[in-house]
């Protein structure tokens, strides 16, 4: 299974639950941004430090080139 699939199945896990997860990678660094349907609650993912270390896993990168924005963050 390779790194675009094991991401797609996280993808899919969230989505279950009512969660977008938007990868971006660029220079390096991996952009991670999960957002919240209506109606799903935006304090209710795992720690950020534990969806790191799953994204990590999934893309193949080393956990500290992650950075992730949750709903809870603001923003978009």
């Amino acid at each position: 299974m390779g790194d675009g699939e094991r991401v797609r199945e996280l993808q899919r896990s969230l989505e279950a639950d009512g969660y977008r997860l938007e990868v971006e990678k660029r220079d390096g660094r991996v952009g991670a941004v999960i957002s919240a349907g209506p109606g799903t609650c935006a304090d209710c993912l795992v720690p950020k430090d534990l969806m790191r270390a799953m994204l990590g896993r999934a893309l193949g990168v080393d956990e500290q080139v992650i950075d992730l924005r949750y709903p809870s963050d603001g923003g978009r």
